[in-house]
């Protein structure tokens, strides 16, 4: 039975797949570092080697082999990992990790996220407050929903668990590949495990189990 254990960062990612696996130290639930993204693209930003990775902007580094169309905007605090791709008005609003090679589409729209190697958000995303793992993929028009309607804190439940976690602002958890049907919402604090999909147009909340397929709410069915 699901509990919050299945949402602990080991559970959920393959660290060695991110330049950011440093801030998760110390912390059990990804959520948890949330907070600090834009004060660790500062610090790691400055370590970045010249000869890979360019500073242009106030704390803004682009690796010199990603490709950043001319109509993207990016604000910093951001870092762009080599071989990353953003494409035509991808909106990056900062607080930004962008893995290698991972993939921001056009008129995608990012704010205090970690995007794991690998990921693609590549039509018409919303993305924030939220970490996609390696290799995770958002359909086109899919969206994270960052705050609640009430304007009250976020808490994850996990099956018959649940934990505060003291946010106001908080999207999504996914694992590593996990496929995101076009047009879904991720409501506040949705956490979903390696290797799960989702339908199309679904509305998601909660903790979705690994390796499962999410049909609508209350109907969930396991991989084979």
């Amino acid at each position: 039975m699901a509990g919050m254990k299945d949402t602990e960062i080991g559970e959920l990612y393959t660290l060695d797949e991110t330049i950011a696996k440093d801030i998760f130290d110390g912390a059990r639930y990804p959520w948890e570092v949330l907070p600090k993204i834009g004060g660790f693209i500062v610090a790691l930003g400055g370590t970045l080697p010249e000869e890979r990775y360019e500073k242009r902007g106030d704390d803004v580094w682009i690796a010199k082999s990603a490709h950043v169309y001319p109509s993207a905007c990016i604000c910093g605090p951001a870092i762009i990992d080599e071989e990353a791709e953003i494409r035509h008005c991808a909106f990056i609003r900062g607080n930004a990790i962008v893995g290698r090679g991972a993939v921001v589409g056009n008129s995608t729209e990012l704010k205090n996220v970690i995007l794991f190697n690998k990921v693609q958000v590549p039509h018409y995303n919303y993305v924030g407050d939220s970490i996609l793992g390696y290799k995770a993929h958002m359909g086109a028009g899919s969206i994270t929903s960052n705050v609640k309607s009430d304007k009250t804190l976020v808490v994850v439940r996990a099956g018959a668990e649940s934990m505060e976690t003291g946010l106001k602002k908080f999207g999504a958890m996914l694992g590593d590949c996990v496929e995101v049907g076009c047009n879904s919402v991720l409501n506040p604090g949705t956490v979903i495990g390696r290797q799960a999909n989702v339908y199309p147009t679904s509305m998601v909340r909660g903790f979705i189990p690994a390796n499962s397929i999410y049909k609508k709410q209350g109907e969930i069915a396991e991989k084979y």
